[in-house]
């Protein structure tokens, strides 16, 4: 089919989005005919978070579903004796790329240390970060929102993804909501409580974190000037730490203090000796890892695997290796079509990136036939169960489907599961300046793709002189 669905044309129009916006390919899994469906396949467009599964199912071929990272910790120097718990010496922390070191993880790796005796530390703790090599940038260079946590820039050792992450909850008998802050940070303070609004109007939930007045600028500092609705319930408000620099050091410091830990000197950058160390601790396998990364449409994370194909395959995690990593993976595997791909960076967090909708389809269509399929269509969000798709009522629970959003794309990208037991792939990307409003002509895309197999399915049946309707 040459020509939009009836349905996806109207939804386009309403939305004052001109048709030729939308690149749109939908087909049959394992068919590599003529799809259902093609409408400027070939041009070259910004996918957003599709990106990711350019990133995701690279790693899986490339690194294998198992594949996991490695943090080494030296412990150099005179071991507690006597059962001191006094270490003399400084412990040494390598970073190589981890994307989930989240603060419960960091907690593990210190507990390790505890376990071999360690409670006090007469020396430094080294962090050890040149796996990576990442050009400075400011964070709000891309959008201006220096605090999204979307926007934290990748590093060899990114602990709890340089974040912090607020709990309000109100407490109506005081009249204010009480905040917790996760995780604590040596030598930052944050405000514990805020006044609750006055009644109880669902509206004045809309805006809630603006009402709460934040103040960050100051990053040793966190203050909320505002109020807080009782209306709103318990809620949580991850942001970025404004001192990006700084955050490995007070996290660690802090966390360590947390466990009855001492540090006696500080914590700073430094290069792990060539020895072998002392333990390592391991992260989760990448299968698992990309879950996070397509469910949540995770930018840091894709970041993280982006560099570490190219400190893998090249031995030092730079954006110019990875971009030559993907480029080569994607014109081994599709030739010029692949080649003429422009890749920015791993998430699609990027005003640059362009690559067209028929590659994304072949890159699904390999997946589908691949024995890394299962892992792959399992990392996408669920329509209406779970990730950046929970809230879509279209085909519930039968669509496999990666999303896409920047200020002027909006994207859809996956497998669904027909009613009547076709299975599809389908990419739609919208690129316009008012991509947003064509969400629903891609809702459509869907809905018709659903329904154009079920169609089909009683149309062959048939002819074949059977009744498929109870399927």
């Amino acid at each position: 089919m040459k020509t939009l669905p009836p349905e996806v044309a109207a939804a386009m129009d309403r939305a004052r989005v001109p048709r030729e916006s939308l690149s749109a390919v939908v087909q049959e899994v394992g068919r590599n005919g003529t799809p259902r469906l093609s409408w400027q396949a070939q041009a070259a467009v910004n996918p957003a978070s599709l990106m990711k599964l350019i990133t995701t199912y690279a790693a899986l071929d490339l690194l294998g579903p198992a594949w996991t990272w490695a943090t080494p910790v030296w412990v150099q120097g005179a071991w507690p004796t006597g059962g001191s718990g006094v270490f003399e010496g400084d412990v040494v922390i390598k970073g190589g790329g981890d994307p989930k070191l989240v603060v419960e993880r960091v907690w593990l790796l210190l507990r390790r240390l505890q376990q071999l005796g360690v409670r006090e530390i007469r020396g430094d703790i080294v962090l050890d970060r040149s796996a990576f090599e990442v050009p400075q940038q400011n964070p709000a260079d891309f959008d201006g929102e220096a605090l999204r946590p979307y926007n934290v820039r990748a590093d060899a050792l990114l602990l709890n993804y340089k974040a912090l992450s607020f709990t309000f909850t109100p407490d109506p008998a005081h009249g204010v909501a009480v905040i917790s802050t996760e995780p604590a940070l040596e030598g930052v303070r944050a405000d514990v409580r805020v006044p609750l609004a006055a009644g109880v109007g669902a509206t004045q939930c809309n805006d809630w974190r603006s009402a709460l007045q934040a103040d960050f600028s100051d990053p040793q500092r966190l203050r909320f000037k505002g109020i807080y609705s009782p209306a709103c319930g318990e809620k949580q408000w991850p942001v970025a730490y404004a001192d990006p620099a700084g955050y490995n050091g007070r996290l660690l410091a802090g966390l360590w203090a947390e466990m009855g830990g001492k540090l006696t000197g500080s914590v700073r950058d430094g290069v792990a000796p060539a020895t072998a160390p002392t333990f390592e601790l391991a992260s989760p396998p990448l299968a698992e890892v990309i879950r996070d990364i397509n469910k949540f449409s995770n930018n840091v994370m894709a970041q993280q695997l982006f560099l570490t194909l190219a400190l893998n395959q090249r031995g030092l995690g730079t954006p110019d290796g990875a971009r030559e990593v993907l480029r080569g993976w994607l014109a081994a595997r599709y030739g010029e079509a692949g080649r003429a791909a422009v890749i920015d960076n791993g998430s699609g967090l990027s005003r640059e990136t362009r690559v067209s909708a028929a590659v994304l389809v072949r890159l699904l269509q390999d997946a589908a036939a691949s024995p890394l399929m299962p892992e792959l269509m399992a990392s996408l969000p669920v329509s209406g169960v779970d990730g950046t798709m929970r809230r879509t009522q279209t085909l519930a629970g039968r669509a496999h489907l990666k999303t896409g959003s920047l200020r002027d794309v909006t994207a859809v990208a996956g497998y669904l599961l027909a009613p009547s037991g076709q299975r599809y792939v389908l990419v739609g990307i919208v690129n316009h300046p008012n991509a947003a409003a064509a969400r629903p002509a891609l809702e459509a895309l869907i809905q018709w793709a659903a329904n154009d197999g079920l169609t089909e399915s009683l149309a062959r049946g048939a002819a074949n002189g059977t009744d498929n309707s109870a399927r």
